[in-house]
């Protein structure tokens, strides 16, 4: 988790960014807030941003076809005031634990190269 000065919606335009400096894609994206918009109600922006690429989903399929309910990776950017948010996620070799495959774990090797792009997109993201 990253706190930030950065306002909620360049915050958000902020990781987009880093996620394609990244070579990665988003391929999901919600917002309770846009929802909760649509239906009269005001709430602090909250976006969950879901972050992944082909190449690491066959490799960890590979591995594990169960732990392939856990992609996409998310991010979540969530407004602390209008002049500051919070980027948070979990770690991928948090996510991935639980599929682990003993004392030779390739997919402890792919999270953990997660791991390093994920904390890269942040650290870009917030500008660390």
């Amino acid at each position: 988790m990253i706190t930030t000065e950065i306002a909620y919606a360049d915050l958000v335009e902020d990781l987009r960014r880093a996620v394609e400096q990244a070579d990665m894609l988003i391929v999901t994206e919600a917002s309770p807030t846009d929802a909760a918009a649509r239906r009269g109600e005001t709430i602090p922006g909250n976006r969950v941003i879901g972050v992944f690429r082909n190449d690491f989903a066959v490799r960890i399929i590979r591995e594990s076809v169960p732990a392939m309910i856990e992609a996409p990776l998310r991010f979540y950017v969530t407004e602390n005031d209008a002049e500051s948010a919070t980027l948070s996620w979990k770690t991928p070799s948090a996510v991935f634990a639980p599929y682990g495959q003993g004392d030779d774990d390739e997919l402890a090797h792919v999270a953990s190269e997660l791991d390093a792009l994920f904390m890269h997109i942040a650290n870009f993201a917030t500008n660390q």
